[in-house]
């Protein structure tokens, strides 16, 4: 028999109709496109990169250019005409940044980038943009030895810059992110950076973005979806891509040398002392702000040339033979890609797990011993828009870095094999397994007492100074205002 409830809520069924469906909310990680909503094929404006070594590069006016293509619209079949923005890559890049397949670049694409890259409605309390670290005021770095994030929280990291990061075989100082897609969803998700909620910090990130109507609306034109995770990532990392830092003084000299060497048909490409006082003598005749980043005046100094392009020889030399840098530092960006411990962290001549580097981020199943406390090498590139220097960010000055090196780095039992004395190290062996004396202040580790001799240098001053030099010689134009101005977009 049915109670006096159970029939009360038979007939309020009865009576109410059918139940309305609730809308289903759309995941906050990726959608597949609708293509009718996003900007037709003929209107999308590709960008693509061309560097020095396409004949089209000399015609170029300037960094950012724009075009027209013929191209044949995928969905008809048939042929346009159709803008295109040619990205004219700096001096001293031989080779266009890697775009992946599933992320081709267009302006539409890198404008919506940019204005995540500098809006701080990513962070939970929005305080806090990806640019609050990376700003182009300080080199796409932030000045500080380490960053801080939301509620003032201090990280643990020096911000590395993202200047030429499109080239990187790995992001973070650690490699935890093989891709800028990657790297550029780290920071929403850490809580001393961007994320101080309890929920999922993209999907509460996607949220407030769709609250946003310009944002729906771009992310519709570009991807033809509402905005999830997957399309803002790819958006930044079309921006950082551009972000292309490169035509040096170094860069300004060794093109002298080639069109020398083409000229006196000798084979021989060899950098000499007048082919970077030619260059200096340029960068004077311009009045060129470069000349200040080798601490000349471009009123007064001119008379130094030759001087200068001696010792910018000297440094050269120095780093690809005496020096050692070359040895981590190779390439247009002056980056191996690699990881190496160079006892930054080391306390005492011990590693502790704070510091463990690129080891710590590899899967198990994978942990190599050589990367224990091993961090990125960083590119060198605008190095005096950068400071403080290394993961940690101890080192202020390159007249630090270089003294860094000079000793061997830091010792500690993972040091890097380049940075060590390995010959001093097998000497150390053999006299102690002969019972002869051995040097009491080298440090040995574990149970077989293994020696670990950092590799000194023993650089003059004088060498040291020119190393600098050289070093500073790399640091490169301006960035165009388009990329380098968080105010300014295409057009406008």
């Amino acid at each position: 028999m049915l109670s006096l409830r159970h029939l009360s809520l038979l007939l309020l069924l009865a009576f109410a109709g059918p139940v309305a469906a609730q809308p289903k909310s759309e995941p906050a990680d990726y959608l597949l496109p609708d293509e009718t909503k996003m900007t037709p094929f003929k209107d999308r404006v590709p960008v693509v990169f061309v560097t020095r070594n396409q004949p089209e590069w000399k015609t170029l006016k300037g960094f950012w250019n724009d075009g027209t293509e013929e191209a044949i619209d995928p969905a008809t079949g048939a042929k346009v005409t159709r803008k295109v923005v040619k990205i004219q890559v700096p001096f001293g890049l031989t080779t266009a940044p890697p775009v992946p397949a599933e992320n081709p670049m267009t302006v539409e694409k890198w404008v919506l980038g940019k204005k995540l890259y500098y809006d701080e409605i990513l962070s939970s309390d929005g305080t806090v943009a990806c640019a609050t670290c990376h700003t182009p005021a300080k080199g796409f770095a932030d000045g500080n030895r380490s960053s801080t994030g939301i509620g003032g929280k201090l990280g643990p990291i020096n911000s590395p810059t993202v200047f030429n990061s499109a080239y990187n075989r790995f992001q973070f100082w650690d490699g935890r992110a093989s891709t800028l897609e990657d790297q550029s969803q780290g920071p929403v998700g850490n809580n001393l950076e961007m994320f101080g909620g309890k929920a999922d910090p993209w999907e509460e990130a996607v949220a407030r973005i769709r609250a946003n109507p310009e944002y729906v609306k771009a992310f519709l034109a570009v991807f033809g979806h509402a905005p999830t995770r997957d399309a803002a990532a790819k958006a930044i990392a079309t921006y950082e891509r551009t972000v292309l830092l490169g035509t040096g003084i170094q860069d300004r000299a060794e093109a002298i040398m080639r069109k020398r060497v083409i000229d006196e048909e000798s084979g021989k490409f060899e950098l000499k002392p007048d082919d970077y006082t030619n260059a200096l003598k340029a960068e004077f005749a311009a009045k060129s702000p470069a000349l200040k980043d080798l601490g000349l005046d471009p009123e007064k100094d001119a008379a130094k040339a030759a001087e200068f392009g001696l010792r910018l020889l000297n440094g050269r030399t120095l780093f690809f033979n005496k020096a050692r840098c070359s040895n981590c530092h190779t390439g247009d960006t002056y980056s191996d890609g690699g990881f190496h411990n160079l006892g930054i962290g080391a306390k005492d001549g011990d590693l502790p797990i704070s510091e463990f580097g690129r080891f710590a981020r590899l899967q198990t199943g994978h942990k190599d011993l050589t990367l224990v406390g091993a961090f990125k090498t960083p590119g060198l590139r605008g190095l005096l828009q950068t400071a403080p220097y290394m993961h940690s960010g101890e080192d202020k000055t390159l007249e630090a870095v270089v003294d860094l090196y000079d000793r061997g780095g830091n010792v500690n039992p993972y040091l890097s094999e380049k940075m060590r004395d390995t010959a001093a190290e097998a000497a150390y062996v053999k006299a102690r397994a002969e019972g002869k004396p051995v040097d009491p202040a080298v440090k040995v580790y574990g149970p077989a007492k293994k020696p670990i001799i950092p590799l000194k240098l023993n650089l003059t001053a004088q060498e040291k100074a020119d190393l600098v030099l050289f070093l500073k010689a790399l640091n490169g134009d301006p960035l165009d205002p388009l990329i380098a101005d968080p105010k300014k977009f295409p057009g406008k």
